[in-house]
């Protein structure tokens, strides 16, 4: 059973990011303020749930919040102000677009930056603790997921509509063999031996 609220505001959101170690597509963040009659079952960290309940929870959770929003940041983003920043520049972002205005932030994690003087508190595993954050993991994960397999069209030889950008061997393959696109972190670690120098 998750809980309502970490605070004693009522307009406490949750914001969590999902694509933190993929090696491409965005990174991509949610917040989302739920009301004080909001209750699902079955709603949990996303990464608990099966594809499916993902997909039913989505609407649910958009018609029944207070507010919600979701951003995608680019690879161009994450490659220049690096992952971590990139994360928390989604989630204030998402933060900064709700209306209304959060009272008070919870965070999934255990990093974040201020915004706004919106107070907050950071909370590890809070996905799978507080209604909110888990609604804010199921929107970023859904949203990230569908826009993965819109460039998964584009570029179906990475076969991100299954991978959805993640280091599986599969992916990595495709890249020693058809090379990067303008969808992948170049910062990142793409291939195992990229550290290996040739002395």
């Amino acid at each position: 059973m998750l809980f309502r609220n970490f605070s004693d505001f009522l307009l406490e959101a949750g914001t969590d990011e999902a694509g933190r170690g993929c090696l491409a597509g965005p990174v991509t963040a949610a917040a989302v303020i739920l009301p004080e009659s909001f209750f699902s079952a079955s709603l949990n960290d996303s990464k608990q749930l099966s594809e499916k309940t993902r997909e039913k929870l989505k609407p649910i959770i958009e018609k029944e919040a207070t507010a919600f929003h979701v951003i995608h940041l680019e690879p161009e983003i994450i490659d220049d102000i690096n992952i971590l920043n990139a994360s928390i520049k989604a989630m204030q972002e998402c933060i900064i677009n709700l209306n209304p205005i959060p009272e008070y932030i919870i965070v999934d994690g255990n990093r974040f930056k201020p915004v706004h003087n919106i107070p907050h508190s950071c909370i590890v595993k809070g996905d799978s603790k507080y209604l909110s954050i888990a609604a804010a993991s199921v929107l970023a994960k859904t949203y990230r997921d569908e826009y993965m397999n819109r460039i998964h069209e584009e570029y179906p030889m990475y076969n991100w509509k299954k991978n959805k950008g993640y280091p599986t061997l599969e992916h990595r393959e495709a890249i020693r063999k058809y090379g990067v696109t303008k969808y992948h972190r170049m910062s990142f670690r793409l291939l195992p031996e990229q550290l290996k120098l040739e002395l």
